[in-house]
């Protein structure tokens, strides 16, 4: 006699690890799940924290300022080619939102075995031109792989979650700026049991597509409230709202314990960033974090950042170091709680002072 019923099948199919999965990773075709935690010896290779002592004495002539990324995508090159002005923010984002879901859900050995096959078909008939697009498609591809699949940095979730541990908060209320898919809010979600998360972007794409289509089938390492101990959770365990709008027509008062930013900070330039840290501060409880994220200041990146540029740089961007995006925070009127960098991220715990 056949045991499994319907929703035993289901359940396997959508909540593919359980506790019994804990401490493993695997490679699948679009991304990496990975349950384990770092050792104390892994720990300290990929997570560096608390550089800076006082961050009253850091001054900008000793750190100097952002690498901005100047190597703009074929695509915001033609916009504005043909329309003969430069892209627009709302715009620019839409292009960049798309180009990057893109990536997130290929096969990836599928995608490069492809590549191979036209690489060597290019050859054959001898059509340079299909020969160099290929050595450009592949290029990208073992990038991505690597970056992504391999080196998981782009959610890097050991990472995040050494940055995102010991808050003192108990079922936050969490608003997530500039949320796109919204992973790190999941991740924080599954760390501080009972949250509630609000989500916001103004591109809908990254509600109707980036975030609808992220897999359900993706496991969020978290505790057990019940027992302290770890729990695999999924994003349909999650209490999120999604909110299609822009940040500074936000009608909400200091309602948050925790407002997230991943990646947002170095989309503006100087003259905008303390509006940017306002934000952060503008929807906080008195007592509540700040959260924000940046692409380091890294040979690496600046390469990703070139060979990816197609993908990537549809609008403004810079590159930091901690150092610098802890500064401009500082100077924005917040007190520094914890600071750190991870494979390809710099991270802040901040609170406005």
């Amino acid at each position: 006699m056949n045991l499994l019923t319907e929703s035993t099948i289901t359940s396997a199919h959508t909540r593919p690890y359980s506790s019994s999965h804990i401490g493993r990773t695997k490679k699948l075709p679009s991304y990496r799940m990975d349950l384990r935690s770092f050792s104390e010896k892994e720990y300290n290779k990929f997570v560096t924290l608390n550089t800076v002592k006082d961050w009253s004495q850091l001054k900008w002539e000793d750190i100097g300022r952002p690498y901005e990324v100047k190597a703009d995508s074929k695509e915001k090159n033609d916009w504005e080619s043909r329309h003969q002005k430069a892209m627009d923010p709302h715009t620019s984002w839409t292009y960049f939102n798309k180009a990057f879901h893109e990536w997130f859900i290929k096969d990836v050995p599928g995608e490069l075995e492809s590549s191979k096959h036209d690489f060597f078909k290019g050859l054959k008939s001898f059509r340079p031109g299909e020969v160099k697009h290929t050595i450009g498609s592949m290029v990208q591809l073992q990038l991505w792989n690597y970056v992504h699949r391999i080196q998981d940095g782009i959610w890097d979730p050991r990472g995040k979650r050494a940055l995102f541990e010991g808050i003192d908060i108990k079922k936050p209320r969490i608003l997530f700026l500039g949320a796109a898919e919204g992973y790190e809010a999941m991740q924080l979600g599954a760390m501080y049991p009972g949250a509630e998360i609000v989500m916001v972007d103004y591109d809908e794409y990254c509600k109707t597509t980036r975030f609808a289509e992220f897999p359900e089938t993706y496991p969020f390492l978290g505790e057990n409230p019940q027992t302290g101990q770890s729990k695999v959770y999924y994003k349909d365990d999650l209490s999120i709202e999604y909110i299609v709008n822009d940040i500074r027509n936000l009608d909400y008062g200091q309602e948050f314990d925790l407002v997230l930013s991943v990646g947002l900070l170095e989309h503006f330039p100087d003259e905008y960033k303390h509006e940017v840290a306002d934000w952060h501060r503008r929807f906080l409880k008195p007592g509540g974090y700040a959260i924000l994220t940046t692409p380091r200041n890294q040979i690496r990146s600046k390469v990703y950042y070139r060979i990816m540029a197609d993908v990537m740089n549809h609008t403004y961007r810079e590159l930091m170091t901690v150092e610098q995006m802890g500064l401009y925070m500082y100077e924005s009127g917040f007190n520094i709680l914890r600071h750190g960098y991870i494979k390809v991220h710099n991270g802040l715990l901040c609170q406005p002072r």
